[in-house]
C-alpha cells in the first residue's frame, strides 16, 4: 500500500478509536501500519518480525494483543484460509467479511455486499443455525493473475 494510503488508513483508525472511546496505542498503530504497508495478508509471526525492526524486544504477546484489539474494532480482518491478517478499508461501520483470495499471488480483495450477507444469514437461520462470525472466503485467481483485463 502506498505511503499516503497507509497514512489515510491510520488517520481513519485514529478517528474510529476516538469515536468509540478506545485508544489506538503506539504499538497497536505500529502493527496496523505494518499490515497496511505490506498490502498482502500477513501472519502473526511475520508481523512480529517486522515489528522487531522498530521494537527489538517485541514478543509474540505484544502482537497478539494488538491484533485482538484491531480485530475487535474492525480495523483488520483475519483471513482464516491463510491464517493471516489484512487491514480493513472501511472500519467505520461493522460488516461481514467477503474475501477473494488469489491462490497465485496471495492478494486479497475485500468485498462488502450487503445483499450477499443477508442471503447467507437468512439461509443459515432457516436451518436453525446461529451464525457467530459470517465470513466468506473464495479462493481463485485475481484478474491480473488470470490474464484477464481489469
Amino acid at each position: 500500500m502506498r505511503g499516503d494510503l497507509v497514512e489515510q488508513v491510520l488517520q481513519q483508525a485514529d478517528a474510529v478509536c476516538a469515536a468509540r472511546g478506545v485508544r489506538l496505542t503506539p504499538q497497536r498503530r505500529q502493527v496496523l501500519a505494518i499490515i497496511c504497508r505490506r498490502g498482502q495478508p500477513m501472519g502473526a509471526y511475520e508481523i512480529l518480525e517486522a515489528l522487531r525492526q522498530q521494537v527489538p524486544g517485541a514478543a509474540p504477546p505484544t502482537v497478539y494483543r494488538a491484533l485482538d484489539f484491531l480485530l475487535a474494532h474492525g480495523l483488520v480482518h483475519r483471513i482464516e484460509t491463510l491464517h493471516a491478517f489484512v487491514s480493513c478499508p472501511h472500519p467505520d461501520h461493522p460488516h461481514a467479511g467477503q474475501f477473494l483470495i488469489c491462490s497465485r499471488c496471495g492478494g486479497v480483495e475485500e468485498l462488502q455486499d450487503a445483499t450477499l450477507s443477508r442471503l447467507l444469514l437468512a439461509a443459515a437461520s432457516a436451518t436453525g443455525f446461529d451464525p457467530q462470525r459470517p465470513v466468506v472466503e473464495i479462493t481463485g485467481r485475481c484478474a491480473r493473475c488470470a490474464g484477464a483485463a481489469p
